[in-house]
């Protein structure tokens, strides 16, 4: 029986999700002979009723196809605004769209609204995590992960350079308010020498005390030092009072701060807030991988008619959970006695006093 589904992509943008539109617009077109459209702006799209028709040759130049490629999403996202207020309107504007189906791919945020809208509903509901964050539970990887780690690794690689050159302390601060799995998995590639991370408390003495065992036992006159931006310090040092503290500056620039007022030598440091270019860019070729089996095997999915589901990669492939449990567990940290929490020190690497 042809089916009509939507696929709509909501949340902050990140690589990879045109690859999810590409595979499931393929393989819903060429294997099942479905018509697909793509719904502008998430539920936007939905309350206002708008459709995009989506084709496999559709954005073809020459007969090359760009969605490969191409970071963000054609079809448009949006994070703000009261979603479940309008949740009325947005399930008229799903009925009068006359869809069998929908593909949602979000994070564990919009996920949880759409989770619900879909609950009112009764639509037919598969989800694909998509996060630069990685804390999507139960999914090993969310789409945009690895191309925004890649992003941080080459600033780190080309700021190291600097750092050396100049004997100075470079603080990157990347994006993760309560999760840090961006700023571990970048910093041990990129040779850090300080992760400071939201799940692991630190303290202001023994960031410094790392930074002077470098200069002094082993010579090293700069240093490098990821920051996330929610990363918090040990209560003790929140009780001494700092205005930083408080969201006044950002992360990077409160650990500059503190650097300089806790040394008795003058340490030379420069801040770089990485902000939305960790969010842009071309998805990498593993991104490229992970969404297109995500976007096939929502298709496959919606054919058994297996709904409720959310995409997860586990052991190197992608199975189905149910959302609701993904949701209940998300979002999904660092763990502070994790592997690699174990590895950054064991390489020497300053994370906190735990």
């Amino acid at each position: 029986m042809k089916k009509r589904i939507g696929i709509l992509t909501s949340g902050g943008d990140c690589p990879g999700l045109n690859c999810v539109i590409r595979a499931v617009v393929s393989h819903a077109t060429l294997t099942y002979n479905w018509e697909v459209v793509g719904i502008p702006y998430a539920t936007q799209g939905l309350l206002e009723q708008k459709t995009v028709p989506l084709s496999i040759h559709g954005w073809d130049l020459r007969g090359i196809d760009p969605l490969i490629n191409m970071g963000g999403t054609i079809l448009g996202s949006i994070n703000k605004g009261d979603t479940l207020a309008s949740a009325s309107e947005i399930l008229t504007g799903y009925e009068a769209l006359g869809l069998d189906a929908l593909i949602a791919v979000g994070g564990d945020g919009s996920l949880k609204i759409i989770h619900e809208l879909a609950t009112l509903g009764n639509w037919h509901l598969v989800a694909i995590p998509k996060t630069i964050d990685n804390d999507v539970a139960l999914t090993e990887r969310s789409i945009g992960f690895d191309t925004a780690v890649n992003t941080i690794v080459d600033a780190i690689n080309r700021l190291t350079f600097t750092a050396a050159s100049h004997d100075r302390v470079m603080i990157i601060e990347v994006m993760g308010r309560t999760a840090g799995h961006l700023a571990l998995h970048s910093g041990i590639a990129g040779g850090a020498d300080v992760i400071l991370i939201p799940e692991v408390p630190y303290t202001i003495k023994g960031l410094c005390d790392h930074l002077t065992q470098l200069r002094d036992r082993w010579q090293r006159k700069f240093a490098i030092v990821v920051v996330a931006e929610g990363a918090n310090p040990c209560l003790d040092d929140l009780e001494n009072g700092d205005s930083c503290t408080t969201s006044k500056c950002g992360r990077g620039q409160y650990i500059a701060d503190q650097i300089a007022s806790c040394s008795s030598n003058l340490v030379d440091t420069r801040v770089s807030v990485l902000g939305h270019i960790q969010r842009g860019g071309i998805p990498s070729a593993l991104d490229r991988l992970i969404a297109t089996v995500y976007g096939k095997t929502a298709v496959d999915l919606i054919a058994q008619e297996k709904y409720d589901q959310m995409l997860a990669w586990q052991n190197g492939q992608a199975v189905a959970v149910p959302i609701q449990d993904a949701l209940d567990k998300s979002p999904s940290l660092v763990n502070p006695q994790g592997e690699l929490v174990q590895i950054a020190h064991s390489l020497g690497i300053y994370i906190g006093d735990n």
